[in-house]
């Protein structure tokens, strides 16, 4: 069955911030009760996947760390793979990123709030997080000046909440980019290849992915080669950062509780 794993983004699609989407865990639990898995796959990599299924688990979606993909897991698998165990990795990010870094095996991790501008590192990864300050965008980009490899995490240019638009990692990258006077030389999340390869490595070649954002969600679907479900909860439709795509994706529903209804 080509849909029985779901791969839902988390914010937009399940809940703005705080406040959970109405219908998304009635939907998540009737999916479940079909018999499809649901992984969460969020480009968000402030939070530990732990800390991601409690608040899953507070809002009535009973989930544990596994049912959690995020950014900062790409962005760890990738820095071992390619700069091996022992590099020195600058961390311009929150505590998801750290915590991939040493599931990964990265033995030598630094908080760019606790580096300075002069010290050598192998890589800089930088993730979304609410503490992006004067201090840390300089010791970032000085590193990256110098050489450093430059990952982000992922590159939207907002965050949704229930009370707006916040400034997404894309603006924290480009404050970096700016700076130092480079781009990122590898981008780990949605919709590019480092998390195509973790999403594949736990959830195999099908699926659907549903979410909000046709620039990241739709275009990580066509790489998996999988139906994209967009949901007008987040940042798409009327009125909305992005339009919705023409051609139309395979599913167009106001939220995930009516694309599930639909789907069911």
């Amino acid at each position: 069955m080509h849909d029985a794993v779901l791969c839902c983004d988390l914010d937009g699609v399940v809940w703005l911030g705080e406040t959970p989407i109405r219908g998304s865990a009635d939907a998540i639990a009737r999916l479940r009760s079909s018999g499809r898995r649901v992984v969460f796959v969020t480009n968000n990599s402030s939070a530990t996947r732990g800390e991601y299924a409690a608040k899953l688990t507070r809002l009535g979606i009973p989930s544990g760390p596994s049912d959690v993909i995020s950014s900062a897991s790409a962005a760890g698998s990738w820095c071992v793979a390619t700069l091996g165990r022992e590099a020195r990795v600058l961390v311009c990010a929150g505590a998801g990123v750290h915590e991939a870094l040493h599931a990964a095996g990265c033995e030598q991790v630094v908080d760019a709030s606790q580096a300075a501008p002069g010290d050598v590192s192998d890589a800089v990864v930088c993730g979304w997080h609410r503490h992006f300050d004067f201090q840390r965008l300089a010791v970032a980009a000085d590193a990256v000046h110098r050489g450093a490899r430059f990952v982000a995490t992922n590159l939207d240019p907002t965050y949704p909440t229930a009370h707006g638009r916040l400034p997404g990692n894309g603006a924290l990258v480009a404050a970096i980019a700016t700076a130092s006077g480079r781009s990122p030389d590898v981008v780990a999340g949605k919709p590019h290849e480092p998390m195509v390869a973790a999403v594949r490595a736990v959830c195999g070649d099908t699926g659907i992915m549903v979410g909000d954002r046709p620039s990241t969600d739709g275009v990580f679907a066509t790489r998996l080669g999988w139906p994209f479900a967009l949901v007008l909860s987040g940042v798409a439709g009327e009125g909305g950062e992005e339009p919705v795509p023409e051609p139309a994706p395979d599913y167009v529903t106001p939220d995930l509780a009516s694309f599930v209804e639909r789907l069911l």
